[in-house]
């Protein structure tokens, strides 16, 4: 009997050590998304991008072309580790409901990686225009100018699709979280209300586009949830008995 007992209770912690690790795995990837992503969402077209003037943009561009290609660069990793940690998740939340969890992966492991790589498509057209290869020889200065301004405004069109999809992957997790036993359940709620922003946002940009930059000044503060999430991860892990779970009655006969 003793001996069963420790072998339970070597497996237990083998099992927390696990889920720590997953959980570490996961906030560290996470960590990853939210420190590159800003460099193409946020610094490249505050640097490089004059409002109005397509001509200055693509100047700016060209002189500093290793700079945009960087912006290719992070985009195409944050798609790659999107992928990874939301694998990392489902190790982590998989057995706690199996459809859900595969829900997550299909929307924050695939969607949202798929659209990080079809967007980057926009940015290397840019590049090709300005460049104005032996394709391009038909097309007047003045027209490549006028494209490549064309497919830099459809990636930002993108990106805002893609809100559409980094909010409903959240909803899946949220859930999973939940049920977990072994993560905040405010985290779940709070991931529900940052999924409902995005989706929002997305859905302004589609039929309010007056009211985007109002809701998105509104709403941001939601999108926080998830780096409250992932810094939980990082540097708490799965913490086992973080919640009481309170025993089942005993039926009386």
């Amino acid at each position: 009997m003793i001996g069963q007992e420790m072998a339970r209770a070597l497996q237990a912690a083998d099992g927390v050590a696990a889920r720590n690790r997953h959980a570490r795995t996961a906030g560290l990837l996470y960590l990853l998304v939210v420190l590159i992503a800003p460099y193409r969402l946020i610094y490249l077209p505050n640097s490089l991008f004059v409002e109005g003037d397509a001509a200055a943009t693509l100047g700016h561009i060209a002189a500093h072309e290793t700079q945009f290609r960087f912006g290719l660069a992070t985009d195409l990793a944050c798609g790659t580790l999107q992928a990874c940690v939301v694998l990392a998740l489902f190790r982590l939340l998989g057995e706690v409901d199996r459809w859900r969890g595969i829900a997550m992966l299909l929307l924050g492991g695939a969607l949202v990686p798929a659209l990080y790589f079809v967007n980057v498509l926009n940015d290397a057209a840019v590049l090709l225009l300005i460049h104005g290869a032996d394709a391009l020889a038909a097309f007047e200065p003045g027209q490549r100018t006028a494209l490549a301004a064309l497919f830099l405004r459809l990636h930002g069109q993108a990106i805002a699709i893609a809100e559409l999809a980094w909010g409903l992957w959240l909803f899946p997790l949220a859930l999973l979280v939940l049920r977990s036993g072994f993560l905040p359940r405010l985290f779940g709620y709070g991931l529900i209300l940052n999924g409902l922003a995005y989706v929002m946002q997305s859905l302004a940009w589609a039929l309010l586009p007056a009211w985007q930059d109002t809701l998105s000044s509104v709403l941001g503060p939601l999108q926080l949830v998830e780096v409250l999430f992932m810094l939980w991860l990082l540097v708490l892990g799965a913490r086992p008995g973080f919640r009481r779970h309170h025993p089942t009655a005993v039926k009386r006969t």
